[in-house]
């Protein structure tokens, strides 16, 4: 059996690959030439493992909602300036007294479905015309609803009047 002293090769090797690995020297046994590296536990690399099942799940499905949010945020916003073009379309050219109208508009590769109704509205001798716009997001289904109250007496007086 052979010892490693200080001066000996095997003893100045394996000092200096324990000051590498740990940073710490001298923590080999002089009864034997081994050294002892520290890992993780089992118990540790479990836990670990169960942390990141828990969060990487979790940070998906963020950005799937954030992704989500973004995308109908932008088309409602096109939406509802479609909406507000169809309602002062149909204000203006007086067609909205000829019942449900319906359309598609596309915009960029994009397609919004309108239709416009129009309702009696109950407390003066008013129309209540609706515009609701339909769009898709991701697979889902959304939409804009815009009403505004329009006069056919109005609309009887300036038909009248071109005539």
């Amino acid at each position: 059996m052979k010892f490693a002293t200080p001066k000996s090769d095997t003893w100045q090797v394996t000092r200096d690959r324990n000051a590498l690995v740990d940073g710490r020297a001298d923590s080999c046994h002089l009864s034997r030439v081994t050294c002892h590296i520290s890992a993780f536990t089992l118990a540790e690399v479990l836990a670990a493992m169960l942390f990141l099942a828990i969060v990487i799940p979790a940070a998906i499905e963020a950005l799937h909602v954030a992704s989500l949010s973004g995308e109908v945020a932008v088309r409602k916003g096109v939406a509802a300036r479609l909406a507000d073009r169809v309602l002062n379309e149909s204000t203006v050219m007086t067609n909205w007294n000829s019942g449900t109208q319906s359309g598609t508009v596309t915009e960029g590769s994009e397609e919004f479905r309108w239709t416009l109704t129009s309702q009696t509205w109950p407390v003066d001798a008013m129309q209540l015309l609706t515009v609701e716009v339909k769009y898709a997001a991701q697979g889902h289904d959304y939409s804009v609803k815009l009403s505004t109250l329009a006069n056919p007496l109005a609309l009887m007086t300036m038909t009248g009047a071109t005539q």
